[in-house]
């Protein structure tokens, strides 16, 4: 008589299984988590954008936010004012939106203003000469993030990002607010190659795909490690007659 040895408890992919599964819900769990923090981000900025129009510096001191406040700001020199260029695509068009720094009315310090979208085959650019005559414009007042490592470092003025620490410098103004107007108005009526916009909020929302994703993931470790039991369940050999 030969006695099959019994198999041995699968102790250790176990314990691989049980941590994976913990990890996994937990990284589901996170997602669902995210998803109420974008929801509660988007509601917020569709409400900041639903309030009346205010001045700069009072949009500045509410509580509220500013991100997507629409603001109303006088910029003296503005239609003439210096100017760097940002890559941009517009109502599927390539082409560069032009930034200059204002210095508004009631405000100690510069903030960027984009003036607006220019196309590729548009080759001239507004006059730039040295004024003091005020620019009344409307906007919406946007937090812009800085520019990731993936980004082109910029080239004779011309950017690749939005960049509210470099910008400035390559216009010669002093550090401004990392925040940008975007004009709503034009800044020269006359050239009409220049169109004020506010780009659409880029709000990606797939968390709930991915936390679908990562609980999809736990679910299916379970059924495996169900089916490896019941196969080891099963080959669990008694002792055995091999005559």
């Amino acid at each position: 008589m030969t006695i099959k040895p019994r198999r041995r408890f699968p102790l250790e992919l176990t314990i691989v299984c049980g941590w994976a599964f913990v990890i996994l819900c937990g990284l589901g769990v996170w997602q669902v988590q995210r998803l109420q923090w974008k929801n509660e981000l988007i509601a917020r900025s569709e409400a900041m954008a639903d309030l009346p129009r205010t001045d700069l510096w009072r949009a500045f001191g509410d509580r509220r936010g500013m991100d997507f406040r629409k603001v109303r700001l006088v910029c003296p020199g503005l239609a003439t004012a210096r100017f760097v260029e940002v890559r941009s695509i517009h109502d599927g068009e390539g082409g560069v939106r032009l930034i200059s720094a204002c210095h508004a009315e009631r405000f100690g310090f510069p903030i960027l203003v984009d003036r607006g979208f220019v196309a590729d085959s548009v080759s001239a650019r507004p006059p730039v000469t040295l004024s003091d005559e005020p620019v009344v414009v409307d906007g919406q007042l946007r937090d812009i993030p800085l520019p990731n490592w993936l980004t082109p470092e910029p080239v004779n003025g011309m950017f690749f990002a939005m960049d509210p620490l470099e910008m400035p410098r390559a216009l010669g103004e002093s550090p401004t607010a990392p925040m940008v107007v975007f004009a709503t108005t034009s800044t020269n009526p006359e050239w009409q190659a220049l169109k004020p916009s506010a780009p659409p909020a880029a709000f990606s929302n797939n968390h709930l795909g991915y936390a679908a994703t990562w609980f999809g993931l736990a679910l299916a470790l379970v059924g495996f490690y169900i089916a490896l039991m019941r196969q080891w369940m099963r080959s669990r050999p008694a002792a055995e007659d091999a005559n």
